[in-house]
């Protein structure tokens, strides 16, 4: 029970932020449970939305209006609909956290869209709450990646309106410094942290307890999402033909040698917060490289103004710099009250047109293949990556075994002093008790 309840509350804390999934705060004493903004009028034709967030009043003076808030209006004025926020805050919901919230009210039929995240989309698709998405017209332009992670029992369940996309962030300066080529490999990306250890960079890594898994997710997946064989590869996975701790185990002995060799200060890291706990170190370049998502490097609140040059690319696997996609979306419950609304909303939000604007809006990786947005310059590689359909997945619906948040507290096990045995047999408990569902 604990475990499940650690896992609801990470994937909250490793993705919010990022996405449209960033926590808002509700004034005075609202009631969760009631709709922010019903319509007076009974014969107005409602949408209620789910969501961490709340609408932007929309005469607001001098408040940039929200790129999901934008798609919302655009979806509102096209169908003649009202869109209703319900809003989740810690406040309101005292110690259950936004998943559990988000499960709680699918399972009851309460809302008719809800934004979720990567182990909500999984075990909602499961138990058949999810409607299927793929009929929508647009579906028919995602991205084959959002399609890979987002598909449970072959439906598509869930559609984002971006693509979260997480590299190592690397100070290129310190690197030139050193004469030394940005890593491809977990070999190159050892002898450089050995080049830095040894010229006096005492922590050549600056690392936190929520996003180390990319480094595992980086070489454990890299032939299985870029082999040609993935739906295969999954399907043995869970059937239980294959292990899930034969595809982590080289990973984890990776990390385990970044540790062992004072690459990663393992003490400090298992009690940081994300950019808080390495951030200042990296900016006063005192630590070259640090781990992120797409948007910190569009953010001068995380690492958006740098007084270096600031490269973002892939985490190191042995078919090279592998960028890392955890995947949230939109969701419409299987008996919504306004199903057919619903359905008609998100079809708009996540068309080629709003897309576009949330795109341009947030400087992000559009999930439609017909979307392009310019990116700054040090995210060019990241980008050109996705581009190309080099990627691994840091959360396939696909996969009976939850990845991003079960990963993420296993690692966080081996910074505390776990073996990599007692982290692989974690694993294997994992998926014993998946098959047994």
């Amino acid at each position: 029970m604990n475990r499940g309840k650690n896992i609801k509350k990470l994937a909250v804390i490793c993705l919010a932020g990022m996405t449209a999934l960033a926590l808002a705060s509700c004034a005075g004493d609202t009631d969760p449970g009631k709709n922010l903004l019903m319509s007076e009028e009974e014969n107005d034709r409602i949408v209620d939305l789910f969501s961490p967030m709340e609408k932007m009043e929309p005469d607001a003076e001098n408040v940039a209006r929200s790129a999901t808030d934008k798609t919302v209006i655009l979806a509102e004025e096209q169908l003649g609909v009202k869109v209703g926020y319900i809003t989740y805050t810690a406040e309101n919901y005292q110690e259950k956290t936004y998943d559990e919230i988000a499960i709680d009210r699918v399972r009851n039929n309460m809302d008719d869209v809800y934004l979720l995240n990567p182990d909500a989309i999984q075990i909602l698709g499961e138990e058949g709450k999810l409607q299927d998405l793929s009929g929508l017209d647009s579906a028919e332009n995602l991205r084959e990646i959002v399609k890979t992670a987002n598909v449970v029992d072959g439906k598509l369940v869930a559609i984002p309106q971006e693509v979260v996309a997480y590299g190592l962030f690397i100070n290129k300066d310190m690197f030139d410094k050193y004469h030394l080529e940005l890593p491809e490999t977990p070999e190159d990306f050892l002898e450089c942290c050995r080049v830095f250890k040894e010229n006096g960079i005492d922590t050549p890594i600056g690392a936190n307890r929520w996003w180390l898994e990319n480094f595992v997710f980086a070489q454990a997946y890299a032939d299985l999402y870029n082999g040609g064989n993935t739906e295969a590869e999954v399907e043995a996975l869970n059937r239980g033909e294959s292990k899930y701790s034969d595809y982590m185990r080289p990973a984890f002995e990776f990390l385990q040698e970044l540790i062992d060799c004072g690459y990663i200060d393992a003490q400090k890291a298992s009690v940081s917060e994300a950019i808080e706990g390495e951030g200042e170190d990296f900016l006063a370049q005192k630590t070259p490289i640090v781990m992120a998502y797409w948007g910190a490097a569009n953010t001068e609140t995380a690492y958006g103004k740098t007084d270096f040059e600031l490269q973002v690319i892939g985490f190191p696997s042995h078919r090279g710099q592998m960028p890392v996609v955890p995947m949230t979306g939109y969701a419409v419950s299987i008996d919504a009250e306004h199903k057919e609304d619903a359905l008609r909303t998100i079809d708009v939000m996540v068309s080629d047109e709003a897309l576009q604007i949330y795109a341009e809006t947030n400087k992000v990786i559009s999930p439609s293949k017909n979307v392009e947005v310019d990116c700054i310059p040090a995210l060019k590689s990241l980008n050109e990556k996705i581009k190309e359909n080099v990627y691994v997945l840091g959360s396939n619906a696909g996969m009976k075994v939850e990845q991003w948040g079960n990963t993420c507290l296993i690692v966080r096990k081996l910074l505390n002093g776990s073996t990599v045995d007692e982290c692989m047999a974690e694993f294997d408990k994992l998926q014993e008790e998946s098959l047994r569902k």
